[in-house]
């Protein structure tokens, strides 16, 4: 009787136990995915406000009274704004028992002085302030870089172009302004008509950089969504539509939509606003302007978009580009689409193989806007 009331009590303890580590392993979990209270890094914080008052009174100099500031900052970072006043209570009672214990800081060095409390309540003040905005964002810190490296991650791979059948070489580069992660260039691109047409859009947003970065990734998902569900006229009248919704104070865009038939070569382009693209004909490997009729998008309702059609035939090569691979404050145009034509004729005898990231080297490297660059060769 006693053995099984002792086996019962065993087992009753490794339930505990079992469920104690689950929790804890859960809270940490939440904890750092930004999910769950901020309990831990509270109790944690506040035992080292009392140790460095500990060690500021046994160790004045080598621990001094502004290292308060260290939990203080920490806190800024990690803590709630309700729980970083309750973290400010404890240092501000840190300070009070060392300047009691150390004395007054006219009798010597290494004590609380004015300049200790003010270098303090401004770090609470600066971390305060960062918590607040935290809060009202909702994105803890914990999680703020690595959403912004996820939604970077998702625009690289709604730009990724998909894989073309044999004969058929594609790439495409991507550079924002100031060398940021994020662009108001974008592509999308999917294959329809059982996979023997490949539709291709180029869009450039209005502003640069995390300027437009965000209203890029708003239209890059819309615009992949439209794509393929739509006739290829259809498009971008409805991508207009929707950018007209959206109401913003500068929400216009130019855009490119080449539809391919990989079978044959032909192709049809419909183009808002946007740069004529250009084709090498490898017959006289000379680079010929390929430009469609529209307005911008955003603009107003109704517009219409008029195609340009054309064949790529073996060695051909077709180029879409934004203006900040060809325009810049000190040259036209014109004079950059030269100069960008000159340096891609470098790389008719390789096959164009890396020639997009190399080109925007060579013509655009410190151009402060975002460029973007695509390549479409048919092999010989």
């Amino acid at each position: 009787m006693a053995r099984g009331a002792a086996d019962s009590y065993t087992a009753r303890m490794r339930k505990a136990t079992h469920r104690a580590r689950t929790a804890l392993r859960k809270s940490g979990v939440d904890y750092f995915r930004g999910d769950g209270s901020d309990w831990i890094a509270l109790a944690g914080l506040l035992l080292t406000v009392p140790a460095i008052a500990w060690g500021t009174i046994l160790m004045p100099v080598w621990c001094a009274p502004a290292a308060l500031v260290l939990p203080i900052v920490a806190g800024g970072l990690l803590l709630r704004p309700a729980s970083l006043l309750g973290l400010y209570a404890a240092a501000a009672l840190a300070l009070i028992v060392e300047s009691l214990v150390l004395g007054p800081y006219t009798e010597g060095p290494a004590r609380v002085t004015p300049g200790t409390v003010l270098v303090v309540a401004a770090c609470g003040l600066f971390g305060l302030l960062i918590a607040q905005f935290r809060a009202r964002v909702g994105v803890p810190w914990r999680r703020g870089g690595t959403m912004l490296f996820d939604l970077r991650e998702r625009i690289r791979v709604q730009s990724a172009l998909p894989r073309l059948p044999q004969g058929w070489h594609r790439e495409m580069a991507l550079r924002p302004a100031g060398g940021q992660s994020f662009s108001g260039d974008f592509v999308v691109a999917a294959r329809t008509n059982g996979g023997r047409t490949l539709e291709v859009v180029l869009t450039d947003v209005s502003g640069k950089g995390m300027d437009a970065a965000s209203r890029a990734l708003l239209l890059s998902g819309a615009f992949g969504g439209l794509l393929g569900s739509l006739p290829p006229h259809g498009f971008l009248p409805a991508a207009n539509g929707y950018l007209l919704r959206q109401d913003w104070d500068e929400g216009f865009a130019t855009s490119v939509h080449l539809v391919l038939d990989l079978d044959s070569g032909d192709y049809e382009m419909l183009s808002a606003g946007h740069l004529p693209a250009l084709q090498l004909q490898a017959g006289t490997g000379r680079w010929e302007e390929k430009a469609a009729e529209g307005p911008l998008l955003g603009v107003y309702e109704g517009a219409q978009f008029d195609p340009v059609k054309g064949t790529l035939r073996p060695g051909d090569v077709l180029m879409l580009f934004t203006d900040g691979l060809v325009e810049a404050n000190d040259r036209d145009i014109a004079e950059g689409v030269d100069r960008l034509t000159g340096e891609a004729d470098r790389y008719v005898g390789t096959g164009f193989e890396g020639a997009a990231w190399h080109l925007i080297e060579a013509v655009a490297k410190d151009v402060n806007d975002d460029r973007a660059l695509l390549l479409i060769r048919r092999q010989p």
